[in-house]
């Protein structure tokens, strides 16, 4: 079955900083562009950051400078780092991941900034 499932999701203070990670089963990997996405209540769901096959990235203005996204193509994993975090970065988090045939989204992970 194709998957991807998300992880690294949690609380976090203010500031803080926290580690996302989305692992893809039965899926060729390396040739996907792979995104981060986020939805938070009452609002419409956004791109937070991309990564292509060829490692290219891009970013939402909000998070430019604080998170950075990645891949490890051997490993079936892209990351989201999360640093310098702030209650407009609670939401939840979703990973997709796209190819000439498919379009395939995670089940999402809950990421709440609170002091």
């Amino acid at each position: 079955q194709v998957r991807l499932v998300e992880s690294g999701g949690g609380l976090v203070q203010p500031g803080g900083s926290l580690r996302l990670s989305c692992v893809a089963s039965r899926i060729n990997f390396s040739i996907y562009t792979m995104g981060w996405y986020r939805q938070a209540p009452g609002k419409q769901r956004e791109l937070v950051a991309g990564i292509t096959s060829g490692g290219s990235t891009n970013y939402a203005d909000s998070v430019k400078g604080r998170f950075t996204v990645s891949r490890d193509n051997a490993k079936n994993t892209m990351y989201l780092q999360m640093n310098k975090v702030n209650p407009e970065d609670t939401a939840v988090y979703y990973c997709n991941g796209r190819s000439l045939t498919y379009n395939i989204w995670g089940q999402g992970t809950q990421v709440t900034v609170s002091s």
